[in-house]
């Protein structure tokens, strides 16, 4: 009997009044975190070269003339940031200034050929996250911010010295004749002799000296009929 009444006064008791529960607790609804998470491909992954994914939600575009100038604006006016950071030595030393423009030049003919997306949609949302339709633009601008960086750190102390000492070979062409062994006779000869601390990593093995120069120039000479008296 006294079980009884004990029940019947808890199913009339009133329920407790709901209280929220905090974000963090278990039994708390769901919430999304529309934050970029650190695999989105960004401005900063573009810059840093890390593995990223285009998770971007981008609406279409109408204006897709407008768009599509907007996109080409947008990526072209980092440029200049994003190639400082490209051109700068490992060995900390400041930016190479030849560099630099090499890259500008570049990075702007990949914006302008691969990142207007036909203005169909923006290439960078609203929280800096790069549109899924931007694959192949920035792929092409991580590729030129790659090879500066490259040849930053293998080239541009060896293309620096070569400007200073007048080195045939010496321009915007050095930092990629370096990179890649590409370097004349002439050249090599300068840059050993001239520059051998600056491009020791970069320089065959089977530089010539400059007096192995001299002796194939002399032994070129065509020499004079000894007139008979």
């Amino acid at each position: 009997m006294f079980t009884a009444i004990l029940l019947l006064l808890l199913s009339s008791a009133p329920d407790a009044p709901d209280e929220a529960l905090p974000p963090e607790a278990l039994g708390a609804p769901p919430q999304a975190n529309e934050q970029p998470t650190a695999w989105a491909c960004t401005v900063e992954t573009l810059q840093s070269g890390r593995q990223c994914v285009f998770e971007a939600e981008v609406a279409a575009s109408t204006a897709v003339k407008d768009q599509a100038a907007s996109n080409v604006r947008t990526l072209k006016d980092i440029a200049h940031a994003l190639c400082l950071h490209a051109a700068r030595p490992s060995s900390g030393l400041a930016a190479d200034k030849n560099l630099v423009g090499q890259c500008e030049r570049k990075y702007t003919e990949a914006a302008e050929d691969a990142c207007g997306l036909g203005g169909k949609v923006p290439v960078i949302d609203a929280k800096g996250r790069f549109a899924p339709e931007a694959r192949v633009c920035y792929l092409k601008l991580e590729k030129v911010l790659q090879d500066i960086a490259t040849m930053a750190t293998v080239a541009s102390a060896c293309c620096q010295c070569a400007e200073k000492q007048r080195c045939p070979g010496a321009g915007d062409s050095c930092h990629e004749n370096v990179s890649h062994q590409e370097l004349g006779t002439n050249a090599l000869v300068c840059l050993s002799h001239l520059c051998g601390a600056a491009c020791s990593l970069m320089m065959p093995e089977d530089t010539p000296s400059m007096g192995a120069i001299r002796s194939t120039t002399q032994a070129r000479r065509p020499t004079r009929a000894v007139e008979s008296l």
